[in-house]
């Protein structure tokens, strides 16, 4: 579900300058910044249930910056971020959990710390098709039957 379109442009705006508070871009190690426009992209698709915290973040911040976020100039940047660090409770936690997840899901930052882009198992050997061998063990095993809450 899209949820884009429930942030306002400001919001959006500040949502990238935090983001890249968070984790700025490293020639270094060839990653881009959190306020990449596919990492961008891929927070605005996701806030999902994490929406009403994410724009209370963001409307906290707003209230502690009194103007756009990537207006202020660096040293107040920091200072805004540091209150709303002391301040935020939840939604300041849930802004940047958010921010961290879609950052390390991309597939350049997973490639610069040696992750490959795929689920590790089966770790390249492909399974025959119908080939459940693997469960036996699980099987072999007697049912478990627990009284339900």
């Amino acid at each position: 579900m899209s949820t884009d379109h429930q942030l306002t442009r400001a919001q959006r705006d500040d949502l990238r300058t935090i983001a890249v508070m968070i984790v700025p871009a490293s020639d270094e190690y060839k990653v881009p910044g959190a306020d990449d426009s596919a990492i961008q992209a891929d927070i605005l698709a996701t806030l999902g249930r994490d929406i009403r915290l994410v724009t209370a973040a963001l409307d906290h911040l707003a209230r502690l910056a009194s103007q756009p976020l990537a207006e202020l100039d660096a040293a107040r940047r920091d200072a805004v971020a540091k209150e709303f660090r002391k301040h935020g409770g939840a939604a300041a936690a849930t802004l940047v959990r958010v921010v961290l997840q879609c950052y390390y899901r991309d597939d350049r930052v997973l490639r610069s710390l040696g992750l490959e882009l795929r689920a590790p198992f089966p770790k390249g050997y492909v399974l025959p098709d119908g080939d459940w061998s693997l469960l036996d063990p699980v099987k072999a095993r007697s049912g478990t039957l627990r009284q339900a809450p």
